[in-house]
């Protein structure tokens, strides 16, 4: 047996929904596509995806900062950072709630990431961040479970 077979499901479900754009939207169809009940991706998603928040917080900000300095990736952080304004530029009245709104959509490019770099851009404190950010996750969590289930649409 090599060592990718010994690896448990969980543990791809739980990387996946941590990878940028698929998050959970892909890991709980993953999950379910690797025999567990939607319930049990579901809960493997939130969690993988609500862990690398405080990861994101904590670097996004000093890891741009440093990129910045460099001439050839300048001009993506800026792009980066100009996308995510403009998709914050509708939930900056809101703050908190916005942020939360922001992740919980479950459509490409509105998760974890783009949720953490518009709480920097927006200067919001990372626990308040954390806490509308990981809110969010457990409501997109939701409604892709009950997508999945034939619950919604």
């Amino acid at each position: 047996m090599t060592f990718i077979e010994q690896i448990p499901n969980e543990l791809y479900v739980l990387a996946m929904s941590m990878m940028p754009i698929v998050e959970l939207r892909g890991a709980i169809p993953l999950g379910v596509s690797l025999g567990f009940s939607t319930l049990h991706s579901t809960v493997l998603s939130v969690i993988g995806n609500a862990l690398i928040v405080p990861v994101l917080l904590a670097i996004i900000e000093p890891l741009f900062s440093r990129m910045k300095r460099l001439e050839q990736l300048r001009g993506f952080v800026e792009r980066l950072e100009v996308r995510a304004a403009s998709k914050v530029q509708n939930y900056r009245k809101y703050r908190l709630l916005g942020l939360f709104l922001l992740v919980a959509v479950p459509i490409p490019t509105t998760g974890v990431y783009t949720g953490c770099i518009a709480a920097v851009i927006l200067r919001i404190r990372p626990r308040n961040a954390a806490a509308a950010i990981i809110g969010g996750v457990v409501a997109a969590g939701a409604i892709v479970f009950m997508v999945t289930e034939h619950i919604l649409f």
